[in-house]
């Protein structure tokens, strides 16, 4: 078994690759029992977001795991493989401390990703995909997310993706108040906007969701109105700004729909945000003449704004989570030699109970005890020693000398 991180992000693989891979709440928990009641993993946790799909596993095979999440999603593992990256060991421990931490994000050092990577501890937990080595590695992971935390000024002027959407409605629209705006979902992404988007005072606001009584409390909040999932096509045209992050596999907003919106508006501009992935608007609505679409990806130059600062902290985070991984590679290392400890302890634990039940034998029958405790001490001492002095005679020369050091160290003698 090893530790195992396999995944792609905003770095190895664009959008269209990203959104092939992604885990639906809906489709998780399966996943992560299919992965290890198939034998490939003996734990799994999967991090799944808009930026990323990541497989944290402990197992025999990372080759099977890959051909899994290709399998799962019915992908070419020949179409995946050129964007994914597989991490061994510390290189895995590494990278989990370094996301969690927000330097392996779009936005360095934001802090949304530790709360989605917590959710999927709690999902793996659930599921009872978690052992002895996950949890290690993610309480470890979390407690190197907090040092770092406090101890550097990596948020420090983090602009948010919520922030960044903002930012570009504001190169749109001479004035974000003056605009209607619409927030697809109701999750923790549109929650964030919508709280950012409130501050500029917009002249109205709706949530469409597929559930309104999630919706209605959000609404509430912020006074803004609900509608269903069912209403986009009557109400879309009374939309200036559109912000859209569902869970849906399929596309919910499509050219067609978008084209007959603009028409009603008589050509005035759409702004758009589609922060989910699998997208929530059709691809080809970024080549509509009045329709302004972006994804995660293009919120990338906004959200880099102002970054000098928080990279001058990325050193001491880096040197914070070197010392992290050493010391969890330390404890990986000791939990690999535990089998061959409570091996030699249950041999040496066989021999003593043997000699046990012999000495006590002895005693009934009337022996001296001196002679028996004599006799037990010598069996037993003969029995411990005669694996190391069996494979010192029995040793070619070339491994003699290597054996004699290592026993030399083992049992604390000095060489004359």
């Amino acid at each position: 078994m090893q530790l195992l991180t396999l995944g792609v992000n905003h770095h190895t693989a664009p959008l269209a690759i990203r959104e092939q891979v992604a885990f639906g709440p809906e489709k998780l928990v399966q996943a992560l029992h299919e992965l290890t009641q198939s034998q490939r993993a003996s734990e799994v946790a999967i991090l799944s977001t808009c930026n990323r799909t990541e497989l944290y596993c402990n197992t025999p095979s990372p080759e099977s795991v890959t051909q899994w999440l290709a399998d799962f999603h019915h992908i070419e593992r020949r179409e995946l493989a050129p964007y994914l990256y597989a991490l061994p060991r510390e290189q895995a421990a590494q990278h989990a401390f370094r996301v969690a931490a927000g330097l392996d994000s779009m936005v360095l050092g934001e802090t949304q990703i530790l709360g989605q990577m917590k959710q999927a501890v709690h999902t793996a937990e659930e599921a009872g995909t978690l052992g002895l080595l996950l949890h290690k590695l993610f309480q470890r992971t979390f407690s190197v997310a907090k040092e770092v935390r406090t101890s550097t000024e990596i948020g420090a002027n983090s602009v948010s993706m919520a922030a960044a959407a903002v930012k570009l409605a504001e190169r749109i629209f001479p004035s974000v108040k003056e605009q209607a705006c619409l927030f697809i979902g109701a999750g923790e992404m549109i929650e964030l906007c919508i709280t950012h988007f409130a501050a500029q005072h917009p002249r109205r606001m709706t949530v469409a969701n597929r559930t309104a009584e999630r919706a209605r409390p959000l609404a509430e909040r912020f006074g803004a109105s609900v509608i269903p999932l069912t209403a986009l096509p009557e109400e879309l045209p009374n939309y200036d700004i559109i912000i859209t992050s569902t869970a849906s596999p399929l596309p919910i907003l499509g050219k067609g729909l978008l084209e007959r919106a603009i028409k009603q508006r008589r050509h005035r501009p759409i702004f758009i945000v589609d922060l989910a992935v699998p997208r929530d608007v059709e691809a080809e609505v970024a080549n509509m003449d009045d329709v302004f679409l972006y994804t995660v990806d293009d919120l990338g130059q906004v959200v880099r704004e102002g970054m000098d600062n928080r990279v001058a902290q990325v050193v001491q985070a880096e040197a914070i989570i070197e010392t992290s991984v050493e010391s969890f590679v330390h404890w990986m290392e000791g939990r690999e030699v535990v089998p061959v400890i409570r091996s030699l302890r249950d041999s040496a634990e066989r021999y003593r109970r043997h000699e046990f039940e012999k000495a006590e034998k002895a005693l009934a029958r009337g022996e001296d005890p001196r002679t028996v405790l004599e006799a037990m001490s010598h069996a037993l001492s003969n029995k411990l020693l005669h694996g190391p002095s069996h494979a010192l005679n029995h040793a070619l020369t070339d491994e003699r000398e290597q054996l004699v050091r290592l026993i030399s160290q083992l049992y604390g003698l000095h060489r004359e």
